[in-house]
This record gives C-alpha cells, sequence and structure tokens, in this order.
C-alpha cells in the first residue's frame, strides 16, 4: 500500500448553515505529484484541505489516503501521513521556543528525546534555519514563522505536504526562498494559492475549482494560459504567463525586450 496515494470520491461537504461548499468532487492524487488548487475566494479550497485532515467529514463520498478511509478512527495514521502547512503560522506555532514548536509533533507520538531531537535537528536543517532554534516564535519575522511553521511538518517525515497559501503575506525575497524550499522537495506536494505565479512555477498539475465542484484538472502548462476557463472561475492568468504587448514575449523575457514605457 502506498501512502502516498490520496483520493476523493464523490465527495459532497455540506456546513450547518445550509451552504453546500463542496459537491461532488473526484480526483486521485499519486506519489511525486506536485498538485495546485485554485479557485476564487469561496469556491471550496479551505474547505477541500480541512476535508483531507479530517478537521471536518464528508457528508457523503469516500476519502482515502492510500488503501485507509479518512475516519475519526484512523486519524492518528492520516496526519502521520499528512502534514499540512497552515496559511497562518501564528495558528501553528504556540511554544516558547521554535525548538519546542518543531518537536511538538513527534513529542505528541511519545517519541524517546533522542529521536525528536534528531527529527527537530533534521526539519531545521532542511528548512535553513537551525540558527533560530532557541529563538521565540513571537519574535520573528513572517518569513521566518513561515519557515518555522513547515519545519514543524518536516519533522513528522510525512508522505505529503498540504500548504495552504504558502507565500501570503510575505516580501519578495522570503516568498521566493518559500518558493526555492518547496520546489526542492520530492514529497507528493499540494498547495492551495492564489499565487498563480507559484503554482506555475512549483506544480505540474493544477484542479481548478468553482463553487465546491471541479471545473478542471490538467497540466498546469495548458490551464494556467486558458484565460477563458480562468475568467470564468474568478482568476487571471499567471503575470509571468502574459504576453509582452509589443514583442508577444511573456513577461519571464520582458528583460529582452527593450521597450519604453511598458
Amino acid at each position: 500500500m502506498s501512502h502516498h496515494k490520496l483520493e476523493f470520491k464523490n465527495v459532497h461537504f455540506t456546513y450547518p448553515d445550509g451552504n453546500k461548499a463542496i459537491n461532488d468532487v473526484s480526483f486521485c492524487i499519486r506519489h511525486g505529484e506536485s498538485v495546485g488548487i485554485i479557485g476564487s475566494n469561496g469556491a471550496g479550497k479551505s474547505t477541500l484541505l480541512m476535508l483531507m485532515m479530517g478537521i471536518i467529514f464528508a457528508s457523503h463520498g469516500e476519502i482515502l489516503v492510500g488503501d485507509t478511509h479518512v475516519t475519526k478512527k484512523t486519524l492518528p495514521m492520516i496526519r502521520q501521513r499528512l502534514g499540512m502547512v497552515f496559511q497562518n503560522p501564528d495558528d501553528q506555532l504556540f511554544m516558547t521556543t521554535v525548538y519546542d514548536d518543531v518537536a511538538f509533533g513527534p513529542r505528541n507520538y511519545m517519541m524517546d528525546e533522542e529521536d525528536v531531537a534528531k527529527k527537530v535537528n533534521y526539519a531545521l536543517e532542511v528548512v535553513g534555519i537551525p540558527h533560530l532554534k532557541d529563538r521565540a516564535p513571537f519574535r520573528l519575522s513572517g518569513g521566518e514563522k513561515r519557515s518555522v511553521s513547515i519545519a514543524t511538518v518536516l519533522s513528522m517525515q510525512p508522505d505529503i505536504l498540504i500548504m495552504d497559501e504558502p507565500t501570503s503575506s510575505l516580501d519578495p525575497k522570503s516568498r521566493r526562498k518559500v518558493i526555492d524550499l518547496l520546489k526542492s522537495f520530492e514529497h507528493t506536494k499540494i498547495i492551495t494559492s492564489h499565487d498563480l505565479d507559484m503554482v506555475y512555477e512549483v506544480c505540474n498539475r493544477v484542479i481548478v475549482l468553482k463553487d465546491g465542484r471541479v471545473m478542471a484538472d490538467g497540466a498546469a502548462e495548458e490551464i494556467l494560459v486558458n484565460g477563458e476557463l480562468l475568467e470564468e472561475c474568478g482568476l487571471e492568468i499567471p503575470l509571468s504567463l502574459k504576453s509582452c504587448p509589443k514583442c508577444g514575449s511573456t513577461i519571464k523575457r520582458v528583460k529582452e525586450c527593450h521597450i519604453e514605457n511598458l
């Protein structure tokens, strides 16, 4: 059995107020894929992530990690296999030091302290922040907090990384660091974001949501240039894929286009 496979089968979810947030969603994400889930506000992205993690449960349909159904009984195993980085790092960091935040997951599974230290040091090294281990999380910059929140997930060595808006509220330098970090990971990755340039750079597959339904599912390089589809779903073509009005090149090659007042 591969825990790397995550599958939705005809999943529905309705909130208590009657809002049908997810409507007959089906897809399968396999080992090694990097998948961007995109859509306008209210499309159902956050609800989809909460269903994956067992924070809420489907009104109808099945969600499987490998061959295991996501249920209350299977949550301990599911949350070892799936690691989620929240949109707001302050929702994920609550201990007095970075080390203790990154150690929280392994300690919660009753690992001995020697093994905890190995996992913490591994995660901090991968993210490039071992120098922050004794710092108080609330004193860190936004980019540093994001790196720590990623490390808290890596310390559990999950099969699948799930990230909600990983580049939101970051300055350009911190954003670039996060993008390069995500590209370096060999994990199966599921990323929700409005940052479609980041999605294009990191993800090889895109699932487009609108009103809780899957409107498209395919190669990122095909979906993210489909202006008609994106406009219908309240989105725009990524800036890096838009054409220069003078030479027709994409913005990525604008430096080669010597025009004025672009």
